[in-house]
């Protein structure tokens, strides 16, 4: 992308940026521009009128609706890349167990996500709405973007956000006697049960977990020639 190009994408994007702003700011909407994108914060209570404007209104017209995630925000912004003092806050939190993740009743540790395409004006937007607590809740927008549906089925299926009329909230990705919510940060990486099938009742049964418990961390090994030994210059053997 030539630099020409760039500079025409940003000025899109503090446009959208600017008009986002003074559209919704009194609605307590919050902009932000990450590198080549535009996400707006929108306080859940207001979710559905703005998600309404946002595809209505002349100036946006976001007509489709891409995706919906989930978002575990505990323990976010902790990295494991500080090597003096990493044990408790990156990789080494698997590892020692005193490492303790948000509490659930943190308001902001669970967000539904939203990715807008408008074909009319041919941009994206990002939404971000946080869910609450203690049981993390925001509107469904399938009266909205119809394409909704599934989307919210699986950010309730994976990380327990409760959609507000919601025509169908079931799961759609684990089985029908799952336990919990398997993308939620807290959530054990061997799980809750296990299924087998048995012989002898001739259906498939679950039990607990028998597997141990266990976190396997990878080794990592970083090639750097400056730790490179040479090996000393080969020398002609002396003549017999």
């Amino acid at each position: 992308m030539s630099q020409q190009e760039s500079a025409a994408g940003d000025a899109r994007l503090d446009t959208l940026a600017d008009a986002l702003a003074v559209r919704f700011g009194d609605a307590g909407c919050e902009t932000l521009i990450a590198p080549g994108e535009v996400t707006m914060v929108v306080p859940r209570e207001g979710l559905l009128a703005v998600a309404a404007e946002l595809r209505d209104h002349d100036d946006f017209r976001f007509e489709q609706l891409i995706d919906v995630c989930g978002v575990d925000y505990a323990a976010y912004g902790r990295t494991e890349w500080t090597t003096s003092e990493a044990s408790t806050s990156g990789f080494g939190r698997g590892v020692e167990r005193d490492f303790e993740l948000s509490a659930s009743e943190d308001p902001e540790r669970f967000a539904a996500v939203y990715h807008l395409l408008s074909l009319t004006h041919n941009r994206r937007l990002r939404l971000r709405v946080y869910a609450g607590a203690p049981q993390p809740m925001v509107d469904s927008v399938v009266g909205i973007w119809s394409t909704a549906g599934w989307f919210e089925r699986e950010a309730f299926d994976l990380y327990g956000i409760l959609f507000r009329g919601h025509p169908d909230l079931r799961r759609i990705l684990t089985d029908y006697g799952f336990i919990g919510h398997p993308f939620r940060k807290d959530f054990p990486l061997i799980g809750q049960v296990e299924m087998r099938y048995d012989s002898e009742q001739r259906r498939v049964v679950y039990q607990p977990v028998s597997i141990e418990p266990r976190t396997l961390v990878p080794k990592v090994i970083r090639a750097d020639s400056r730790y490179e030994r040479t090996s000393p210059e080969p020398t002609d053997a002396p003549d017999s």
